[in-house]
């Protein structure tokens, strides 16, 4: 009796690369699931990992730093530390907020530049399950979405999950660090 291949007895080779990029998926949901620090701009709800976030701060005077992109708002003393800090709604495309009481701001670190992330306000840690993830939408060329993890859909809400590594550009990083070099310099003279 001849053999079967292993594809011909378990279905079609499409049937098996179906399979395999379902599991791939699944994969990749479960590397992305975890603790997440959930946090609003307008009427948006976001969500950060939580080993990116280093503090939470209310907000403080902000020094205006020249020729900087519009959404390096300029940067904090943090006990001694200046850190640059970017507004995520002007980074994000969206339309400046109301300063509020509720603001306030995310402490991270991204490829070694320690920087603040002004949103409008915090709202909880959550855990979110692999199964509570789907991957981020396609919405045609031209429009990027590789600084989205994926969308989260928890307790009737959808979140968008930001790949905070991906946020921002390469040569925005390089900006900031240059813009927190500067800084540090002067509040040493």
């Amino acid at each position: 009796m001849p053999r079967r291949s292993r594809a011909a007895a378990s279905g079609t080779g499409d049937e098996l690369m179906s399979e395999t990029a379902t599991s791939q998926e699944t994969v990749a949901k479960e590397a992305i699931a975890g603790k997440f620090l959930t946090f609003s701009l307008g009427d948006e709800e976001y969500g950060v990992g939580i080993l990116n976030v280093q503090e939470i701060i209310g907000r403080l005077p902000i020094t205006r730093v020249p020729r900087v992109p519009e959404f390096i708002r300029g940067v904090i003393n943090l006990r001694g530390r200046v850190i640059p800090i970017v507004d995520l709604r002007l980074k994000l495309g969206m339309p400046p907020g109301e300063e509020s009481r509720e603001q306030c701001m995310i402490v991270v670190e991204v490829t070694g530049v320690q920087m603040g992330l002004m949103v409008d306000r915090v709202s909880e840690v959550v855990d979110i399950p692999a199964a509570e993830i789907e991957d981020a939408p396609s919405f045609g060329s031209g429009v990027t979405t590789e600084y989205l993890l994926g969308i989260a859909k928890t307790a009737g809400k959808v979140r968008l999950l930001l790949d905070i590594e991906r946020v921002l550009e390469k040569s925005e990083v390089t900006a900031l660090q240059a813009v927190q070099a500067a800084s540090s310099a002067e509040a040493e003279s």
